[in-house]
């Protein structure tokens, strides 16, 4: 199954895992029979979207925990160039007030946090994280427009009215990830001609971890090299997003998190972390600034990620384009061929 863990003591987590069922213990229960619940939070928040069952020792699993940065893009807006003087303090997500709404109807369930101090770094801003099931293969009505799954959810990150503190400040968000032994995940970067559904933009990145056993496959976060700056995004509100390489993890997990409650002590010994950045923003796009809004969307599941074929317009347009210069020339070249062979036909030979 795909599931998600959003709990206001710490970070919100996400995962995929074979070991759960359809019954849920109370939230104030701790962790029993592979069920995750953060004992250590007293308000849980939990999303669960049930897609398979299996063995706890089967699962597939990789969970996210997430970290946002916050830094000056002044200089540059590459976060792997930023010196260390440019970071601001990190935003701590365990300080938060979080709420959450679960729409059974949307298939969606929302986790909002707000600074627990009016005048702290938030102001009056808020950080969510909404979570949306899919019951078919089908694609996403709204930018950038995921092909999906049955076996996927998708994940939006939202920045709304957060108080930026430098006049040039731009925003990463930090995903560590935790997954089972060390099957060799693999970051890959798909690149296409076809923008029909996410204008200019020509990239989809994503994370794969290798198979666990052939009934269970593989763990996938997938995402689009866009970020946006309207809640009702449009071609014109695109903001750049960079992802930079996947980096292993040295020592342990800063805890306690959500993290620690789901995997316990194993988390030291029998799991792998590492870590991935994506920033937004480029060094002349100060969008945020003048909208107060970021989203960024990624898609989770388990299974072969979905693939974006050409569209039957693309290939209209492409025949079209290709075909139409080669039937020119075959026609001009047939033209030629006749014109010249009625002009000799004309004339006599001299002798």
């Amino acid at each position: 199954m795909v599931f998600f863990l959003l709990c206001d003591d710490r970070f919100p987590a996400s995962g995929t895992d074979s070991s759960q069922n359809d019954d849920f213990p109370p939230a104030d229960q701790q962790f029993q029979n592979g069920c995750c619940v953060n004992k250590m939070a007293p308000r849980c928040f939990l999303g669960w979207i049930p897609r398979c069952t299996g063995t706890k020792n089967g699962r597939t699993m990789e969970d996210l925990r997430w970290t946002v940065f916050e830094y000056s893009g002044a200089k540059t807006s590459d976060l792997s160039k930023v010196p260390p003087e440019d970071f601001y303090p990190t935003y701590d997500l365990s300080n938060f007030t979080w709420d959450g709404k679960l729409n059974r109807t949307a298939l969606t369930a929302t986790f909002r946090g707000v600074s627990a101090d009016p005048g702290g770094t938030l102001r009056n801003g808020s950080v969510s994280f909404q979570v949306t099931a899919f019951e078919e293969t089908s694609r996403d009505a709204s930018l950038p427009h995921f092909l999906h799954t049955a076996n996927s959810s998708k994940v939006d990150f939202v920045m709304r009215g957060v108080a930026n503190r430098g006049n040039h400040s731009r925003f990463a968000l930090e995903m560590l990830m935790v997954e089972e032994g060390a099957k060799g995940k693999q970051l890959q970067s798909i690149r296409s001609i076809d923008d029909e559904y996410t204008p200019t933009i020509f990239e989809m990145v994503q994370l794969v971890s290798g198979p666990d056993n052939d009934s269970f496959g593989s763990s996938f976060i997938q995402w689009k090299t866009v970020a946006y700056s309207s809640q009702h995004a449009l071609r014109e509100d695109t903001v750049h997003c960079q992802y930079y390489p996947l980096q292993a993890v040295n020592g342990t997990v800063s805890g306690p998190s959500i993290v620690h409650a789901y995997f316990t002590k194993e988390l030291e010994t029998q799991y792998s972390v590492s870590a991935i950045n994506v920033s937004f923003g480029s060094e002349d796009n100060e969008s945020y600034q003048e909208k107060g809004y970021l989203s960024w969307s990624a898609l989770i599941g388990f299974g072969e990620p979905p693939e974006d074929a050409f569209s039957p317009l693309v290939i209209a347009i492409l025949a079209v384009a290709l075909g139409t210069p080669a039937v020119l020339l075959v026609v001009g070249s047939i033209t030629v061929c006749v014109a010249q062979k009625r002009q000799y036909s004309e004339y006599e030979p001299i002798n």
